[in-house]
């Protein structure tokens, strides 16, 4: 089978589009025939060795943290999947990705593929969702009528973290540049603060329930988000750790999302329901993920991609 894999530890140079050996799932597993992956950051840091500590892969490794595809075949114990099931997933990181024609899946991750997008396109759902929905529910308590911050609206979780703390009932102020403030305005942000024509912290204008923190920060841009928290509320970080004001009862939050295929499930339903919008901005092919690392690496990608097969 095609896929894309690195050797060694390095920059997006050491991606190589080749042939490698087609997985057997084994027992609990799935093996899935992948329509589409998405590009994460995670992806880039594991390349990259940033993360071999905590999550140390076996090289080669292939990328791809999330997957759409069908079901190729089952492994042993087995049956609640069938051959030609269509079904997304956020893959466990420290394994093999989807970055390759096929990939084994364990089979308690996976969940039933939305209806309303295209298969591919599913595949940027996944762990941005999950990881917007834990943020949000797990670790800020959103509800109706609270408010809420969230920095760095314009990017995968930041989106369905607009739309997902809306649907709850929360007031959403979000971050965003002029590119993608139209669309965080549709998905139900009452304001957006153009981050690029002053600092966040000088444009907001109040204290917030809850700041979700999705963009990378330094020490005292974090500080100053966390005086953008009401007394009593809370800071989630998906990125730079955060220290809590205990004076004023304010709690930090490092996430790291996991995989939670009933969580997924819902989020599915949403999309399906017209609830929760899928974005992707731009499609590649599979050879062309090096170079979508690269870009990254520059920081000059500018949307969610979709690795198609």
């Amino acid at each position: 089978m095609k896929a894309v894999r690195h050797h060694e530890y390095g920059g997006s140079d050491v991606l190589v589009h080749e042939e490698a050996p087609r997985p057997v799932p084994g027992a609990g597993q799935v093996l899935v025939r992948v329509a589409g992956t998405s590009f994460n950051p995670v992806d880039a840091a594991i390349r990259a060795g940033r993360l071999r500590q905590v999550l140390p892969v076996t090289l080669p490794h292939v990328p791809g943290i999330d997957v759409a595809g069908t079901v190729a075949a089952n492994g042993d114990g087995v049956e609640e999947w069938n051959t030609g099931d269509a079904v997304v997933a956020f893959l466990p990181m420290d394994a093999d990705g989807a970055a390759a024609e096929y990939v084994a899946v364990p089979a308690e991750v996976l969940a039933a593929a939305p209806k309303a997008v295209g298969l591919a396109d599913s595949a940027a759902l996944p762990s941005s969702a999950l990881t917007a929905w834990q943020s949000l529910f797990e670790h800020a308590g959103i509800g109706a009528s609270q408010t809420l911050l969230v920095n760095g609206a314009g990017g995968a979780v930041g989106g369905y973290a607009v739309q997902l703390a809306r649907r709850a009932g929360a007031v959403v102020t979000a971050t965003a540049s002029a590119r993608s403030a139209d669309r965080v305005r549709r998905y139900g942000a009452a304001r957006v603060i153009d981050y690029t024509a002053s600092p966040v912290t000088e444009s907001a204008g109040e204290r917030y329930d809850a700041v979700l923190n999705l963009v990378i920060t330094s020490p005292e841009e974090t500080a100053a988000l966390v005086g953008l928290v009401a007394d009593g509320g809370v800071l989630v970080s998906a990125t730079t750790p955060a220290e809590p004001d205990t004076a004023r009862g304010v709690r930090t939050v490092r996430v790291s999302a996991r995989s939670d295929a009933d969580q997924l499930a819902e989020l599915v339903a949403l999309v399906d329901a017209g609830e929760l919008h899928v974005h992707v901005g731009a499609r590649v092919p599979l050879a062309r993920l090096p170079k979508v690392h690269a870009d990254s690496d520059a920081g000059t990608l500018s949307d969610r991609t979709v690795v198609t097969l």
